[in-house]
């Protein structure tokens, strides 16, 4: 009998385990999609260099807190080469690069452009991480996927997208999922505090270069574009960049890269609310397939119960 209740309590808290991964997956999603239109007006004021330091340096500032707090050694050997590689990719790389995109697109045709990604890491994951193609995974990824088509086909609510812009988009998917995978690798070794923290500070020195002309285009900037800089680098970065962690150790890369697929969707509603950018009807359409997509591809296979049957005939005599 005690062997029984040892093992359910061990079923009740990787279900609460299971549970808070979910809820750090939907605090990652809201900050992430935000973002795109915090970048959008803070465009206006910054360029995408100085906005991607100042956005890494907030950020750091405030994981360096916690990562005091939490005292935890640094990586090292491959480890701490991963850690630095997906720093660079997309701490780094993927904020420069995604500012400079959102000057030749609107926030939702960003958000749009990046999230191509999960279906990337969906692929390589399964093939190359042995997380295969669970079939809910796999039935939420096309019908999210239609919806993001639908909503690149009905458009956004921009007027000036161009080819840069979309190139740049399609660069940052790639940096996104590159990044997604190796942090995955890492996390096998890492927890989640040390390898967000030690992964911003390779981003920010990595923009170091960008230092001077953010500290010029600070001083002339509005206060509304600082503030959405500080934003930034607290909600998006630092948070949601934790969340993202914590929920990655304890799921699939896969299923939690199809999580993100929800972001164009939410990025298009908040970019219509506080940046004027009215989606089309197809757009709503898909974005209202993309969050139905992503909430299949979350659910668990059926648990057979055939394992746990089997332990009931050992505990019984024991009762």
């Amino acid at each position: 009998m005690l062997t029984y209740f040892v093992g359910d309590s061990g079923h009740m808290k990787a279900k609460l385990s299971g549970n808070l991964a979910v809820v750090a997956a939907v605090i990652t999603v809201l900050l992430w999609a935000s973002s795109f239109v915090v970048i959008r007006f803070a465009g206006d004021s910054l360029s995408p260099g100085a906005m991607a330091f100042a956005r890494l340096s907030v950020g750091a500032a405030v994981l360096a807190v916690i990562a005091v707090r939490y005292r935890r050694p640094i990586p090292r050997g491959r480890a701490l080469a991963l850690v630095i590689g997906y720093g660079l990719l997309w701490f780094a790389a993927y904020t420069v690069l995604l500012n400079w995109a959102e000057q030749h697109l609107d926030a939702g045709t960003a958000a749009l452009l990046v999230n191509l990604a999960p279906i990337l890491v969906a692929i390589f994951a399964g093939l190359f991480m042995g997380e295969g193609f669970p079939r809910p995974l796999v039935i939420g990824i096309v019908i999210a996927f239609a919806g993001v088509l639908l909503i690149a086909l009905g458009g956004s609510g921009g007027s000036h997208n161009d080819r840069l812009g979309i190139t740049l988009g399609l660069i940052t998917a790639v940096l996104y999922a590159a990044g997604v995978l190796m942090q995955k690798v890492a996390l096998r070794t890492v927890d989640a505090v040390t390898a967000t923290w030690v992964g911003c500070f390779a981003g920010l020195l990595a923009t170091t270069p960008f230092a001077p002309q953010a500290v010029s285009e600070l001083g002339d900037a509005s206060a509304g574009a600082i503030a959405g800089v500080v934003f930034l680098g607290v909600g998006p970065t630092a948070i949601a960049f934790l969340t993202w962690a914590y929920a990655l150790s304890r799921t699939d890369a896969g299923k939690m890269a199809a999580t993100t697929l929800a972001v164009p969707a939410i990025a298009i509603g908040l970019s219509w609310i506080f940046l004027g950018e009215v989606p089309t009807a197809l757009g709503l359409v898909g974005g209202a397939m993309a969050l139905t997509g992503v909430a299949i591809s979350r659910r668990r296979p059926r648990q057979q119960p055939a394992a746990v049957d089997a332990q009931v005939p050992e505990t019984s005599p024991t009762s």
